[in-house]
């Protein structure tokens, strides 16, 4: 199984607010394909209930999908340099733009599934990296995106590439009540 960390900060020292909690169940999409990296989303199910508190909160899923030109905070500890290694201690906070449908496709034709959207800087010097994956992407307090893949890092014409949370809204809502 997994082990789930919250309330984490400082990966590398206990600050007292982190809480550990094993999977109870990991719940791949079923349609996930690892080629294209098409609906990469995952739900991981806790064996026992997290303690919410000013350290550990819920996010909402979205309402609806962002539009281009929105902004959202996109999170982890993965590797900060865009060629060389350095992994942080503390969680790296980015403020990005969801980028147009257009800008996305030209920068990877071909390869953007309607499950998927660009964010970041076209100019590049800021994005995620390898070891964010998986993380959140939010945008007014909203779960929009997951951290999925990109061509290297923070590369000009090469933004981050995420998973579209707003069409997994009734599988992730499925998937929970029946689990």
């Amino acid at each position: 199984s997994l082990q789930v960390r919250l309330g984490e900060h400082n990966i590398f020292s206990n600050e007292g607010t982190e809480q550990f909690i094993s999977s109870a169940k990991v719940i791949r999409h079923p349609n996930y394909n690892s080629r294209i990296l098409d609906n990469d989303i995952m739900l991981i199910k806790l064996s026992s209930p997290a303690n919410l508190n000013s350290y550990v909160k819920t996010v909402s899923l979205p309402s609806g999908c962002a539009a281009a030109g929105t902004t959202c905070l996109i999170s982890g500890w993965g590797n900060t340099l865009s060629s060389g290694t350095n992994y942080p201690d503390l969680l790296q906070c980015l403020n990005a733009p969801i980028l147009s449908e257009n800008d996305c496709n030209g920068s990877y034709p071909g390869e953007i599934t309607k499950n998927m959207f660009c964010a970041g800087f076209l100019a590049g010097g800021k994005d995620s990296c390898q070891g964010d994956s998986g993380g959140p992407v939010v945008c007014n307090g909203q779960l929009h995106g997951v951290v999925s893949w990109g061509y290297g890092c923070a590369q000009r014409n090469y933004p981050g590439v995420y998973t579209k949370v707003c069409n997994f809204n009734s599988w992730i809502q499925t998937t929970m009540s029946s689990n």
